[in-house]
């Protein structure tokens, strides 16, 4: 399915060049970056927009082929935190996509308002830096293996602050799944 990512941190003691590897989870690869919503916003049943990030809140969520308990299981997420993208609402259930595109309905109860983003799930790459402050000269504060994930702190003018356990700092919302394009998140 995916296959263990982490987060690679530069550490001073060998001058920046030195990383240490740190175990994360395994996401699904290869989706591509979900589109901003329209400017003329639907509604869902909530009256929250839709589509909309959303993140998941138990450590267990039946994805399901329907809307409701009767329809079959397709799929188990049991990472707490991912973020995953509503794309449609009928009455409690929630039909969501994830970074790999798998789409299925949960029950809303089991999904937090909490934004949190997965770091270029679609690559299979070099680390990716993020830096100090949201400019593409700053100081590399640390280097993210892909489908890393991580809370959003803040989004503006293209970038966003995102944090982990061990790790902060800005990186270019293009090499996030979990953040609209241009979207503004304080």
């Amino acid at each position: 399915m995916g296959k263990r990512m982490g987060i690679v941190r530069r550490t001073a003691a060998a001058m920046g060049m030195a990383t240490i590897a740190v175990a994360a989870f395994a996401v699904p690869t290869g989706a591509p970056q979900a589109a901003a919503p329209s400017p003329g916003v639907q509604r869902g049943v909530t009256g929250l927009p839709v589509p909309r990030f959303v993140s998941l809140k138990a450590s267990r969520v039946n994805l399901r082929v329907g809307p409701g308990e009767d329809y079959n299981v397709s799929w188990v997420f049991v990472r707490p935190g991912l973020p995953v993208e509503v794309i449609q609402e009928y009455d409690n259930w929630r039909r969501i996509r994830d970074s790999d595109g798998t789409v299925g309905w949960v029950f809303q109860s089991l999904l937090s308002g909490k934004r949190t983003v997965v770091v270029s799930p679609w690559s299979k790459g070099d680390p990716l830096p993020i830096r100090s402050y949201a400019a593409p000269d700053a100081t590399v504060s640390a280097y993210l293996q892909p489908g890393v994930m991580g809370t959003v702190d803040r989004c503006r003018d293209s970038w966003c602050r995102i944090s982990g356990a061990d790790y902060s700092g800005w990186i270019p919302e293009d090499q996030l799944w979990g953040v609209y394009q241009h979207e503004e998140i304080d």
